[in-house]
């Protein structure tokens, strides 16, 4: 798989979100999905990955700076169902967390929810901890929260 950034109004990244959001209003029906507001996004900040076989987008993910200084939330995580499996999504992680890093951030937080045990075992094996839910997450009795602290670069 290779990765890139890209302008999250893309096609590809496009068509990705609307996946994500599909899998998501299954998962949790009826129930609000936070996505990214593209301008607000790229004004903040945000990083947006997109994971390619050949020439086909089959995974993606995000981080954008939090109001708090020095922190990033991982935002719209998301792996093609035919392409689960293969650590793309583990990838993608790595990547955000290596981005957040080297422009100095020294923590990233997340949102998933109680319906995705394969992103908590995800986050759970790459290092992060469940810390109570923020912002709007804080009243939805199916938002999981994590946190991980990132490495300072070495000079």
């Amino acid at each position: 798989m290779i990765l890139a950034e890209v302008d999250p109004s893309t096609p590809e990244a496009a068509d990705l979100i609307a996946a994500l959001d599909r899998d998501l209003n299954a998962r949790y029906p009826g129930l609000e999905v936070h996505g990214i507001d593209v301008w607000n996004f790229r004004e903040a900040g945000g990083v947006f990955l997109v994971g390619r076989l050949d020439i086909v987008a089959v995974a993606c993910g995000a981080f954008r700076p939090m109001q708090e200084e020095g922190v990033v939330e991982v935002k719209r995580m998301y792996v093609r169902d035919g392409h689960r499996g293969r650590g793309f999504g583990r990838a993608i992680l790595a990547a955000l967390e290596e981005k957040a890093t080297r422009r100095g951030y020294r923590v990233i937080r997340l949102e998933t929810g109680d319906n995705q045990p394969e992103a908590i075992a995800l986050y759970e094996s790459a290092g992060y901890h469940r810390i109570p839910c923020y912002g709007d997450y804080a009243s939805n009795p199916h938002s999981r929260c994590f946190e991980k602290p990132l490495q300072t670069p070495p000079r």
